[in-house]
């Protein structure tokens, strides 16, 4: 039995060390595009772009530990196709036999068409050559517009400003990650942010000229999953690929975890997390089951951030169907927790500089109200 997955982020390191974790001592295949080893890209916007982390700490496993538990790595190589009634692959190597498959190719950034036409160097990050090209450019001090304020664009912002550079961040919505925390926690972001010197340009489209007047813009308007080889093999498609609660897509003997899947949660319903705990959980649960196992993901969401002086994580979902009321506890320019309500019950919990308080703020969420 021939295990393959498609993609050499977190997502597919993870599967691939936990199929060796099971005791499944067969031949598995893990094809990755790009040069590098594996590595995960939350530090490509917080320690790494920042210099404070060297490349190797991004690395799930060094290369000795690829050949010492028998995994076939194949660095440079992308997967061009899928035949999975002939359950084949294509790379440019030649066509690959397998028995079970898991995708995991991730997300790419969405681009901005106002952005790429101004004239002035557009950057977007995924890889560690974006993140590299960053740092060389904050060095030079230029003054910075950010198109976002997600969670990337005010983690650039923040490596930018330490680095000495005047930014500017522009967004739609009146708040940054408003649509994510709602307008009470928000405006901590916002109020921290400000403090550090950005100027927050909210509330109304970024122009050509707001752009035009920079050195470098950094685009951060969210990422579109990387489907396209999937929809060629006929999987089920919708914002991802459709997978089951067990993560397994349309095709039996095909799985889909991190980014690119549309995963039907067991609590939750229809989610698809971009976040560095979902990469890792969900490869692990889906390695169980291509060995055989019917066990459902159902873990809560789990992000976290470091900006400046302020670190948070965020445990559970609001989901579309919002919140009552949320509940904040401490103090929010040092440290404090916060709970979002709905109908008497925690749905999302998350703690700032209050690193004592993760356990309990991780178990609160599906209890009763704090307030």
């Amino acid at each position: 039995m021939t295990l393959a997955i498609v993609g050499g982020g977190l997502a597919g390191a993870t599967a691939a060390a936990e199929l060796r974790e099971q005791g499944y001592d067969g031949p598995v295949v893990l094809y990755a595009a790009e040069h590098h080893l594996p590595y995960e890209r939350p530090p490509l916007s917080k320690g790494f772009l920042l210099g404070r982390d060297p490349q190797d700490r991004m690395y799930v496993h060094d290369a000795a530990w690829y050949a010492d538990h028998g995994i076939d790595l194949r660095l440079g190589t992308p997967v061009t196709a899928i035949t999975p009634e002939d359950h084949l692959l294509r790379t440019s190597a030649g066509t690959e036999p397998y028995t079970r498959l898991l995708l995991a190719m991730g997300a790419y950034p969405r681009r901005l068409a106002l952005a790429d036409e101004t004239g002035v160097p557009a950057a977007y990050l995924r890889t560690v050559e974006d993140s590299v090209r960053l740092r060389a450019a904050f060095a030079q001090r230029p003054r910075v517009a950010i198109v976002g304020a997600g969670w990337i664009g005010l983690e650039v912002a923040a490596a930018a400003r330490e680095a000495g550079c005047e930014v500017a961040v522009h967004d739609l919505t009146d708040l940054p990650l408003r649509s994510v925390l709602g307008p009470e926690v928000a405006q901590v972001f916002a109020d921290l942010h400000r403090a550090h010197g950005v100027d927050l340009v909210l509330g109304s489209p970024v122009s050509a000229a707001a752009l035009a007047a920079a050195d470098l813009v950094v685009v951060g308007i969210g990422a579109i999953p990387d489907i396209s080889l999937a929809q060629a093999a006929g999987l089920q498609i919708a914002n991802g690929i459709l997978v089951d609660a067990q993560l397994r897509t349309s095709d039996p003997d095909i799985y889909a975890v991190g980014d690119v899947a549309n995963h039907d949660h067991p609590v939750l319903g229809r989610v698809r997390s971009e976040h560095w705990d979902n990469a890792i959980e969900q490869a692990k649960t889906a390695a169980r089951n291509m060995l055989g196992g019917e066990e459902p993901y159902a873990r809560q969401p789990y992000f976290f951030t470091d900006q400046y002086d302020l670190g948070m994580e965020y445990f559970g979902h609001v989901g579309p169907h919002g919140y009552d009321n949320v509940v904040i506890k401490g103090d929010t320019k040092s440290a404090f927790r916060a709970y979002w309500e709905r109908n008497g019950t925690v749905v999302a919990a998350m703690q700032a500089n209050d690193w004592d308080a993760s356990d309990e703020v991780r178990a609160s969420v599906g209890t009763a109200s704090k307030g």
